[in-house]
């Protein structure tokens, strides 16, 4: 359905598709730290927001753009073909700028100044292979989810972001847009600038390795090498 739209709506929907979500990522953050001072609560706080918010969002902005709302989401279709270079250079500056006003949004809904550059430190090994894992596990579930049940991609990313939030020692940003963006906020849902590279470089590439492995795993045999292997089981299936 992606073509059936113009290319400039599907950069307005990348944009307003990334605002949103990181309104809700900062804004929850902000609601959730105003409203506990136990940092568990807090992050439940922030995760089911999250999770919800990513179910509604790919299921509206799906049609239209494909919802990518992530470059590293990007980077992975480009690669499939399904966007030409410039196109996805595109899409990256409208989820970058997308996200940058949603943290802009959350923080005058929550009436702090329009910028608050993040102190919170998010750095070393830990957290860099935990973004990996975040983002190899997030672009094979729609890998995944592409191959088998595209109807079921707005749930299977929420319920995983929702997982990833609890499972990775990042709390799974899994998003470089999504990490620039929440750099912006001196809040609970923020990170140093001097600690984005890192965490892009490492998004990146898993990402990357999640399209190498998924793409072996989720191809199919030949019709005749599967015709084969189910003759063998019948016959072992005998045999026994």
């Amino acid at each position: 359905m992606v073509e059936n739209y113009s290319f400039s709506r599907r950069l307005v929907a990348e944009a307003m598709g990334t605002a949103l979500l990181v309104a809700t990522v900062v804004g929850s953050g902000i609601m959730a730290d105003r409203l506990t001072t136990d940092d568990a609560v807090a992050l439940l706080g922030n995760t089911l927001p999250t999770g919800a918010i990513l179910v509604v969002l790919i299921t509206v902005f799906g049609p239209i753009s494909g919802a990518h709302l992530n470059p590293a989401v990007t980077l992975i279709f480009a690669l499939r073909g399904a966007l030409s270079s410039p196109q996805a250079v595109a899409y990256v500056g409208a989820q970058i700028a997308g996200g940058i006003a949603g943290t802009f949004a959350a923080h005058l809904m929550f009436d702090l100044p329009l910028i608050g550059w993040s102190g919170q430190g998010r750095t070393g090994a830990a957290q860099w292979w935990a973004e990996v894992v975040a983002t190899f596990g997030l672009v094979g579930i729609i890998l995944g989810g592409l191959r088998f049940r595209a109807e079921a991609i707005p749930w299977l990313v929420g319920l995983y972001i929702t997982a990833a939030y609890w499972f990775t020692a990042s709390t799974s940003f899994a998003n470089p847009a999504v990490a620039i963006a929440r750099s912006f906020t001196d809040t609970f849902s923020g990170i140093r600038p001097i600690d984005l590279p890192g965490f892009i470089v490492a998004e990146f590439a898993g990402a990357v390795i999640a399209l190498a492995i998924f793409t072996w795993l989720l191809q199919p045999v030949p019709p005749r090498e599967a015709a084969g292997i189910r003759e063998a089981l019948l016959e072992a299936a005998e045999r026994k």
